[in-house]
């Protein structure tokens, strides 16, 4: 591994940049969250952009993709380097109340794309849940905990910052709780993985009820002069809805999404259209209706739909690489099977540099 990021164990007081955080959030499991942010942080990077990933996940699954570990013993061998090498260590010095300052991460780099970087997640980043729950709920009047609600998003920060980091694009645990709570609220835009079926339908009027209870915390936080006087403020922002990406469908004529994913497909664009959106407006949290228009969207219309990877997932684990620039020996393919499954990946290339050009598009829309 590369150690030279060691060097980064203080940051200059003028060299600070503030990254654009994305969190990739839905609740319910099984939606491609993990995919979708390795190919689309791989492809934003491929554009330019220099994309902190961050593994918010205690299943650690970004982490494996991205390093290529099969087991638990690979991934073992970064935590047992020295220095701060993933994301519970990272916090440790707030929520062990630890005297010492919240320092970067030292992020692991991918060798074949320079501008991709990884903040390696931690089973144990679940043990800070119950800490920190607390904290969003009495730090208003306990001083003690007045450091915990801002320190994740303070250690993002300054990990992006040593690294001079574009976009830090979040991974986050299919739940509902504190965690969750404080990435996405703190958080300056957000993304909302799919798939095709009832649950994801349901889903969406959760999502509803939830987020803006979630900006609701926030706005009451940031009114808490407990928590703008801690060592490490929580960020003045408002959370915008980028759109939903749907994924994971069975296709037909090579192209369109079969008849019964179809179905579900316009039900959670009527879903997002009626319940969903309406609730993000009354908080604030949806951009001008002409950013949307401005990347050839309507309200509500998925910002990224395709097909499931199918064959492809294993390939890409395997070989730390997105789904759309495997080489034919990585497919372990030849004949007619190498030549469908090569006009697959130029069609997921297509559709993640589309989704790419559009996030960097309304990300920096009203700049």
């Amino acid at each position: 591994m590369d150690d030279s990021n060691d060097l980064f164990g203080s940051i200059e007081p003028n060299k600070k940049k503030t990254s654009k955080q994305i969190a990739l959030f839905n609740h319910k499991g099984g939606v491609s969250k993990t995919t979708t942010a390795f190919n689309l942080g791989w492809m934003l990077a491929e554009k330019g952009q220099k994309v902190l990933l961050v593994d918010c996940d205690p299943q650690c699954n970004l982490t494996g993709m991205f390093l290529g570990f099969t087991g638990v013993e690979d991934i073992e061998k970064i935590y047992n380097q020295p220095g701060i090498r993933n994301i519970r260590d990272g916090l440790a010095p707030a929520f062990e109340s630890k005297p010492i300052p919240l320092s970067p991460v030292i992020c692991e780099k991918m060798k074949k794309q320079e501008n991709l970087l990884l903040l390696p997640g931690h089973i144990g980043l679940a043990e800070y849940e119950t800490t920190l729950g607390i904290a969003q709920e009495l730090s208003g009047s306990l001083v003690t905990l007045q450091n915990l609600p801002g320190a994740l998003s303070h250690l993002f920060q300054i990990t992006a910052s040593a690294n001079d980091v574009d976009i830090i694009l979040v991974d986050m645990s299919p739940s509902l709780g504190p965690i969750n709570q404080n990435i996405l609220s703190t958080s300056n835009f957000f993304l909302v993985p799919m798939a095709p079926d009832y649950f994801s339908v349901m889903a969406t009027d959760s999502l509803a009820s939830v987020l803006p209870k979630w900006r609701d915390w926030l706005t009451k936080a940031l009114g808490s002069k407990v928590l703008q006087e801690a060592t490490y403020p929580l960020p003045n922002v408002a959370p915008k809805f980028l759109g939903t990406i749907v994924q994971k469908y069975r296709i037909r004529n090579e192209k369109t999404p079969s008849t019964a994913f179809q179905k579900w497909i316009d039900e959670i664009e009527s879903k997002v259209t009626k319940t969903l959106l309406p609730a993000l407006a009354e908080k604030g949290m949806l951009l001008p209706e002409a950013a949307y228009k401005s990347v050839g969207l309507k309200m509500g219309e998925p910002l990224l739909q395709m097909s499931d990877f199918n064959g492809l997932i294993a390939q890409s684990q395997k070989h730390s690489a997105p789904v759309f620039a495997l080489t034919d020996e990585q497919l372990e393919q030849t004949g007619i099977v190498l030549e469908r499954t090569k006009k697959s990946m130029a069609q997921f290339e297509g559709l993640f540099s589309q989704a790419a050009d559009r996030v960097i598009k309304l990300i920096n829309f009203s700049q």
